[in-house]
């Protein structure tokens, strides 16, 4: 019999490796819905590496540091295609909560700093954690230790 955690971790990889499934919170954003989904998900849109073309992903926000600057974490590493995207080119967008196509910057966290901050969220969010980690040690076929993390921050208006 299979551990009911294995199969719940399995599912949930599977559900993260199925574009129809990550790309649907994308419509919603893109459609003026995003707010739907709340403030812990956030869409970045962001210039593909190579084709120069807007990319689209949503993402969990792991902490809100400041009015004009959350952070993200990249389950999948530094291979995460946004992740790549935003080293070649740190301008974006961003739409989460009341903002929407906000102009944005990515700064990308040293590890001791990523490290301080998953320790937060793993306290803060424990079960939520939990399910993560499950989900992303089965797609990726390793424990998890470090993650790396980017602020994405942008001006203020007044």
């Amino acid at each position: 019999m299979v551990p009911m955690a294995s199969f719940t971790d399995a599912l949930a990889a599977r559900l993260l490796q199925t574009r129809p499934f990550v790309r649907a919170p994308i419509w919603l954003f893109r459609h003026g819905f995003g707010r739907l989904l709340g403030p812990r998900l956030v869409m970045l849109e962001h210039t593909g590496r190579t084709s120069g073309r807007p990319r689209y992903v949503c993402l969990e926000v792991v902490e809100r540091p400041s009015a004009s600057s959350l952070i993200v974490v990249s389950g999948f590493g530094a291979r995460a295609q946004w992740y790549r995207n935003l080293r070649t080119n740190p301008e974006c967008r961003i739409s989460s909560g009341p903002l929407r196509d906000q102009r944005a910057t990515a700064r990308f966290l040293p590890d001791d700093e990523a490290d301080s901050i998953l320790a937060r969220y793993q306290h803060n969010h424990p079960k939520a954690w939990e399910r993560l980690r499950g989900a992303i040690e089965h797609a990726v076929g390793h424990s998890v230790r470090g993650l790396p993390m980017v602020e994405l921050s942008w001006e203020t208006t007044r």
